[in-house]
């Protein structure tokens, strides 16, 4: 199982950016999928996260400017993020909740990190 992420880039502020987050492999079920983020010399930190009942939760800086969205046809996350800030600047991670084929445990998988850098 493999998370592939796409979307960053260099962004002035005030812009909008869509990141994107595919799983893909031998997968049974997906549960959680989400985002999170960390600046240099900072811990990660949660951006947004979506329940496989869609019930979804943001950082208190994440609301109001960005969306958490799936597509399960897919096994596709996405997180579009308008009104950026400088202070966005970060590697934005991808992660899932996967139930991989023919195993009855879940796991929990990472994306290799996408940079977003905000410019004033």
């Amino acid at each position: 199982v493999q998370l592939a992420e796409s979307g960053g880039g260099l962004v002035q502020a005030g812009g909008s950016l869509r990141l994107s987050c595919a799983a893909s492999g031998s997968i049974s079920s997906i549960n959680a999928m989400g985002w999170c983020r960390q600046a240099p010399g900072k811990q990660r930190d949660l951006v947004a996260h979506s329940t496989s009942g869609g019930t979804t939760n943001y950082a208190d800086s994440a609301k109001g400017r960005f969306t958490i969205s799936r597509d399960n046809a897919k096994n596709t996350v996405y997180l579009q993020m308008n009104s950026l800030k400088p202070e966005d600047t970060a590697v934005y991670y991808c992660y899932a909740r996967i139930h991989p084929d023919r195993d009855i445990r879940e796991y929990d998988y990472w994306g290799q990190g996408t940079q977003v850098t905000v410019s004033s």
